[in-house]
C-alpha cells in the first residue's frame, strides 16, 4: 500500500463507496478496502433497491413492542428470532424496547436524512454519468381484504401527519394488481417521491469507479485492526498494515470490533434478508411493490424482478435456512407471479443497531471516523451519509445535526 494515501475507507457496501466518492471528489487521497469487489458482499449486493424515501419513521414503536409476536416466521410472519440467539439478544432487545418510546424524537432526527433520498440519488447518479440505473416512478404499497380499502385510507392519513406524499392509486393500476392475485379486494397507494435502481450492485461498482477516476485505489483485504500511531492511523489487515490520516469505518456488521478498540460500544445487529430472482419476468408496474400483509417487495431490476422479505436475527455467516426462500416463492405463486417452486436464493446481513438511527460520528480524539447501522436503508440513505462523512472529515459544518447519530448514545 501506497504510504502517501491519506483516507481509508473501511467497507466497499454502497455506504463505503458513496464515501469514497465523496472524499476523492474533494481531491482527497483514498483506500477503499474490502474483501471483496465494490458491492458484492453483505447488504448491499442483495437488497431490493428500493429508495425508501417514506421510511422516515425508525421501527421501534410501543405498538411494536406489544404485538411483535404476531410477526414471527414460526406464526407466518417475517421476523425470526432463534431460540439459540436470544440471550445474546437481551441487551439489543433491552435498548429497542427504550427507543420504542422515543420513536417521535427519533423521527424528527431520522426524517430530514431520508425524505430527499430519491433527489439525492438522481444528483449522484447525475454527476458520474449513471442516471441509467435510476428509476423515479415511487413505489405502490398494496392491500388486500376486505379491509383493504380502510387500511390504505388509514395508512395514507398516516403518511400525511409525517409530511409523506401518498396518493391514491388510479384504477388502471389497482386493476393490473388485482388481475395478477386474483384478489378483487385489492387497494394500493401510490408513493410519488421514492424510487429504485435497477441494479444495486452496479450502483456501488459505479460510483467506486468514479472513485478510481479520482485517484481512490481498491484494495482487497480485511481490515483486522485500527491503531492511532502519533498523527496517524495504522490500518492493519491480514496481509500488512499501513498509515493513514484518518479511516472510516464503513463495514457494516463487521465494523463492532474495529471501534471496540477506541472504547467505543457499537451494539450492532446481523438481520438477514433474503430474496429471490425472476429472470425475465415482466413487471406489473415499473415500480416497487410493497405487498403489506407479507412483508414482501417487488421490485423491477435490469432483466428480472427481485422480490425479498424476512428478518433473521442470526450471525452474518450462519447457513441459509432453505424454507425461508421456499416460502418465498410460494408467496410469490400466490401473488400471481410466475414463480417456480425452487431455485437460486440470496442472503445477507442487514447492519442494524437496536433504535433504528444510523451510526455516523467520529471516535473522540481521533481521526477514526463511521457510518454504519443504516438498517434496512443503506441504499436509501448513501448519498446523503456520504456527504455527512466528507463533511466531518474536513472539519466543516454538516448539512444536517449528527450528534443524534454518534454511538456514544450507547456507551
Amino acid at each position: 500500500m501506497d504510504q502517501q494515501d491519506e483516507i481509508a475507507v473501511i467497507g466497499a457496501g454502497v455506504i463505503g463507496c458513496a464515501t469514497a466518492w465523496a472524499l476523492s471528489r474533494e481531491g482527497r487521497s483514498v483506500l477503499l478496502i474490502d474483501p471483496d469487489e465494490p458491492g458484492l458482499a453483505g447488504a448491499s449486493f442483495g437488497n431490493v433497491g428500493h429508495i425508501a424515501a417514506e421510511l422516515v419513521e425508525p421501527l421501534p414503536s410501543p405498538r411494536l413492542l406489544f404485538g411483535f409476536w404476531r410477526q414471527l416466521y414460526a406464526l407466518g410472519g417475517a421476523l425470526d428470532l432463534p431460540l439459540a440467539r436470544l440471550p445474546q439478544l437481551v441487551p439489543w432487545s433491552a435498548r429497542f424496547a427504550a427507543a420504542a418510546f422515543r420513536r417521535r424524537a427519533n423521527t424528527r432526527r431520522l426524517a430530514p436524512l431520508v425524505k430527499p433520498a430519491a433527489q439525492a440519488w438522481s444528483e449522484l447518479l447525475a454527476e458520474v454519468g449513471e442516471s441509467r440505473l435510476l428509476r423515479r416512478n415511487g413505489h405502490y404499497q398494496i392491500w388486500h381484504g376486505r379491509s383493504a380499502r380502510a387500511r390504505a385510507a388509514a395508512e395514507a392519513s398516516h403518511m400525511e401527519a409525517l409530511g409523506v406524499t401518498t396518493q391514491p392509486a388510479t384504477a388502471e393500476i389497482v386493476r393490473k394488481l388485482a388481475e395478477s392475485c386474483g384478489d378483487v379486494t385489492t387497494s394500493a397507494l401510490r408513493f410519488p417521491d421514492s424510487a429504485h435502481v435497477t441494479d444495486p450492485r452496479a450502483a456501488c461498482e459505479v460510483l467506486a469507479r468514479a472513485a478510481a477516476q479520482r485517484g481512490a485505489h481498491l484494495v482487497r483485504g480485511r481490515v483486522r485492526q485500527l491503531t492511532v500511531r502519533g498523527d496517524r492511523i495504522e490500518v492493519t489487515t491480514e496481509h500488512n498494515s499501513v498509515g493513514v490520516k484518518a479511516a472510516v469505518v464503513c463495514a457494516g456488521v463487521w465494523s463492532a470490533p474495529l471501534l471496540a478498540g477506541f472504547g467505543l460500544h457499537c451494539p450492532i445487529a446481523s438481520v438477514r434478508g433474503y430474496h429471490v430472482e425472476l429472470p425475465g419476468h415482466e413487471a406489473i408496474v415499473d415500480a416497487p411493490l410493497v405487498y403489506t400483509e407479507e412483508s414482501l417487495v417487488v421490485t423491477p431490476m435490469a432483466g428480472r424482478l427481485r422480490a425479498s422479505s424476512y428478518m433473521e436475527f442470526t450471525a452474518p455467516e450462519a447457513p441459509a435456512d432453505a424454507g425461508k426462500a421456499a416460502r418465498l416463492r410460494a408467496m410469490l405463486a400466490r401473488l400471481g407471479y410466475r414463480c417456480p417452486a425452487t431455485g437460486a436464493s440470496w442472503v445477507g446481513p442487514r447492519p442494524v443497531l437496536p433504535d433504528y438511527l444510523p451510526g455516523i460520528g467520529r471516535v473522540p480524539g481521533t481521526r477514526v471516523f463511521y457510518a454504519l447501522g443504516h438498517q434496512h436503508i443503506g441504499l436509501t440513505l448513501a448519498p446523503v451519509t456520504a456527504q455527512l462523512i466528507a463533511a466531518l472529515v474536513a472539519g466543516r459544518r454538516p448539512s444536517h445535526d449528527v450528534a443524534a447519530f454518534d454511538l456514544q448514545r450507547f456507551n
